[in-house]
């Protein structure tokens, strides 16, 4: 009986965006949690790459930092929306 009140207060179509902007976060949180444990070159998950001891690799260490993204991101502009900031910023005289 308990359970029942609790599908219809929690399963309706208000809580919808809820669910989803949740699910995105922690779908982000576990997609990095992959990333540092495949690819983050200071963290040894075997047994054999833990007694290596600090490595000075720097060549993985920035493949590991300038992924992707950042390299994508690194030829935009700052701004979200840039039209619009340069509207209220630059105006026409």
């Amino acid at each position: 009986m308990a359970s029942s009140s609790a599908l219809k207060r929690w399963l309706r179509p208000e809580v919808y965006p809820l669910f989803a902007a949740v699910g995105v976060a922690v779908g982000i949180c576990g997609m990095q949690l992959v990333r540092n444990i495949c690819t983050n070159p200071e963290v040894r998950v075997t047994k054999e790459h833990r007694t290596a001891g600090i490595l000075d690799n720097f060549d993985e260490g920035e493949k590991y930092s300038q992924h992707l993204l950042r390299k994508y991101v690194r030829q935009r502009s700052p701004q979200i929306m840039p039209s619009i900031n340069n509207f209220f910023s630059d105006p026409e005289i």
